[in-house]
């Protein structure tokens, strides 16, 4: 029996979104693979359907971001669901070693792992802050301890997931995992980084990344607005837009 299982969501990325899949559906960890199309219209769908039969697929209607992971999760009966983009590969055994983790260590309610980056295979910018965490965590945690989380990057607890109602409606897209990240620790789940947990990515071309930093920085602060004390909105709120890009 699967212990964990795969959410991708896409949207108009059919030729990568095919590397993907030809990747993810050949691993030894024989994860069941489901896809959330955002309501491509570039055949992304109809690909999916015709060359992955195996793998579970949902033709949404219109674009809902992250929310499509929620969609998805509702289906999955693993104890575990794994997060992947389009333009990223879970390497053969992260997802067994994930769920390893995830399954003895109860209080644990993610699991993140180490993001090299092709073609070089370089870590990803933001490796070494998740190495050298300054969360505090308990002795037994099997990583550094972690308050937020990159989804592309992560394994869940599906019962954590679905206890905090999975990606807010309101974050659509772009930094949506801090609000996701505060929920779970505010009920008490514990996050780690995983050093052996290794998932590769290669940067899709097909991106917006002026909308995108745009959607990141109104989340941040939207997540500080409905989540932190004043004091914190004022002091954070106030660093993230004087370091906002200028465009």
């Amino acid at each position: 029996m699967a212990r964990i299982s795969v959410v991708i969501i896409t949207c108009n990325r059919r030729a990568q979104l095919r590397e993907t899949l030809g990747h993810m559906t050949s691993l030894p960890d024989a994860a069941p693979i489901f896809v959330a199309d955002n309501g491509s219209q570039d055949g992304t769908a109809d690909m999916v359907a015709r060359e992955f039969p195996e793998v579970r697929l949902f033709r949404l209607a219109e674009n809902l971001g992250a929310v499509a992971r929620n969609v998805a999760v509702e289906e999955v009966t693993t104890p575990y669901v794994a997060f992947c983009d389009d333009d990223t590969t879970w390497q053969p055994g992260a997802l067994t070693r994930a769920a390893d983790l995830l399954g003895e260590f109860p209080a644990l309610g993610s699991v993140t792992g180490r993001c090299l980056v092709e073609p070089g295979l370089a870590e990803d910018p933001i490796t070494p802050e998740l190495r050298e965490s300054p969360v505090p965590g308990p002795d037994w945690l099997p990583g550094p301890a972690l308050l937020g989380i990159m989804a592309g990057l992560t394994a869940v607890r599906v019962s954590a997931f679905r206890e905090v109602g999975g990606f807010s409606t309101r974050m659509w897209l772009g930094g949506e995992e801090e609000l996701f990240a505060l929920d779970l620790a505010a009920r008490g789940w514990w996050m780690c980084w995983a050093e052996d947990v290794v998932i590769h990515h290669a940067p899709s071309k097909l991106r917006d990344p002026r909308h995108r930093r745009r959607l990141g920085i109104r989340n941040t602060v939207w997540t500080l607005l409905l989540r932190r004390p004043w004091p914190a909105v004022v002091r954070r709120g106030r660093d993230v837009l004087r370091t906002a890009p200028r465009d």
